[in-house]
């Protein structure tokens, strides 16, 4: 008698929350500077004037009006007349339209995009001691653009800028002390010029104190009160991923009591900013009912633009909605698609609903041995529900070789992850355990540790490779 003929099923919509998770810090190195270029200070007040003063070699003056054409300011909009007037002060050697100057480059405004162009600008100002070209050229070195990439030159020309008190630079710098990256590793200096930053109010150094405070990272106790208190600061200035995170601790509660409500606030302001994450959650919330009147189609909705922009688990959570029917008609094809798309990127649930797929036949030819593929992959990463399907494979010898001793280990381990009632691989290991001998059992446990030993761990597939 096969061991539960009927596979178990996937909890397919799989619509919990995304968990706080030791996310990158965060570094915005393509990003450069709005203009530092200083206010004309001359006795010129109107344009006429300006232009005069620029005209008779006033850098100050050929600066501002540079900066009134690139923002249409008293004269029509022209960024190639603000670049003929940023390039007159910057040939003169004026440190800030220097700057500006590669930052047209940079973005590509006025001129075509040229990073070298915008390296030897920034260079240039950067020797007279700008700090927002200090940023921008340590910005360039951290990327590869414009010049080799040279993580120590990176670090070297943020702690110019830092130095100086520009915040961007010095929470990139705190950054490059975290993860060891053109510098030391040191935890006590990322603390710090991180923590100097975010005093400053910068958004971004903000939230990334939030995810060391939240995940015990830099030195730092795990502390979700404390990762609260900074989240909300960047929130309030409007960053999207410290909203997200915000709603997630009121989601979770951690750091703070439990409200849906919130959670539903903040998640919802990350997402109507076009974050990816939060619109996978919002997704969630949507199809859980929690914090917001229960919606399938506006689940379906906020999956699907999470997805879109390549959202693992939305993907997958979009690819469930289509196998259930559920906010949008059910379409076994396009949930293959969407579980496929998730389970390229190496996301365990869709990797074990796409093996359950190819199992079934729906959406895709029925393929056991493509099933064996997915599952496995899921199985390696700890998903319950694929050791359980992958373990009834070995138990009925369907797509791969009959082997008892790889079934129970796989019921074993999947019993452990999942102990909750809707598992099924307590029963099927209990069901196989009768037709085992003792040696199978002896060679079972030892399996069983063997997957599951850190970091000593091995595949299945490298089980079998070492058994042949």
């Amino acid at each position: 008698m096969n061991i539960k003929t009927i596979f178990s099923i996937l909890a397919v919509a799989a619509t919990a929350l995304v968990s706080l998770s030791a996310h990158a810090l965060a570094v915005d190195e393509t990003q450069v500077s709005q203009s530092d270029s200083q206010a004309y200070q001359g006795p010129a007040a109107y344009p006429k004037q300006l232009i005069q003063a620029a005209e008779a070699g006033d850098v100050q003056a050929q600066c501002a009006l540079g900066e009134m054409y690139a923002n249409g300011q008293g004269m029509t909009q022209d960024d190639a007349q603000a670049v003929l007037w940023y390039r007159k002060a910057a040939d003169q050697g004026y440190a800030p339209a220097q700057y500006v100057l590669g930052l047209m480059y940079t973005v590509g405004k006025g001129v075509e995009q040229n990073y070298p162009l915008a390296m030897q600008w920034y260079q240039k100002a950067a020797d007279q001691g700008n700090a927002a070209a200090q940023y921008n050229l340590g910005a360039l070195y951290a990327n590869g653009q414009g010049v080799a990439q040279d993580a120590a030159q990176a670090a070297s020309w943020y702690r110019k800028s830092a130095d100086q008190g520009y915040a961007a630079a010095q929470s990139n710098l705190g950054i490059m002390y975290a993860k060891g990256v053109g510098v030391a590793k040191d935890d006590t200096l990322a603390m710090q010029w991180i923590s100097r930053a975010a005093d400053q109010w910068y958004a971004e150094a903000q939230y990334n104190l939030g995810i060391m405070y939240a995940n015990g990272l830099g030195g730092v106790a795990q502390d979700y009160a404390q990762a609260e208190q900074w989240y909300r600061k960047a929130a309030d200035q409007g960053f999207a991923e410290a909203q997200s995170n915000l709603g997630a601790l009121y989601a979770n509660g951690q750091g703070v009591a439990r409200d849906y409500a919130q959670a539903y606030q903040w998640i919802s302001r990350a997402a109507n900013q076009g974050y990816a994450e939060a619109q996978s959650n919002l997704g969630a919330m949507y199809a859980k009912g929690q914090g917001v009147a229960q919606d399938d189609d506006q689940a379906a909705q906020w999956y699907r633009k999470a997805a879109d922009q390549g959202f693992a688990a939305a993907q997958a959570n979009l690819g469930a909605m289509y196998a259930n029917g559920q906010g949008v008609e059910r379409d076994d094809a396009q949930a293959v698609l969407w579980y496929r798309k998730a389970a390229d990127q190496g996301y365990a649930t869709a990797q074990a609903n796409l093996g359950l797929m190819y199992i079934r036949g729906q959406g895709v030819e029925q393929d056991y041995d493509q099933a064996d593929i997915w599952l496995s992959k899921a199985a390696d990463q700890g998903n319950a529900a694929a050791q359980d399907n992958l373990g009834i494979m070995y138990a009925n010898g369907q797509g791969v070789a009959q082997d008892n001793v790889i079934a129970y280990a796989l019921f074993n381990l999947s019993a452990t992850t999942d102990t909750s009632d809707n598992n099924t691989a307590i029963a099927n290991r209990d069901l196989l355990v009768a037709k085992m001998s003792a040696s199978q059992m002896d060679a079972a446990q030892v399996l069983t540790r063997q997957i599951s030993s850190k970091p000593v761990s091995i595949t299945i597939a490298e089980y079998l490779e070492f058994t042949r």
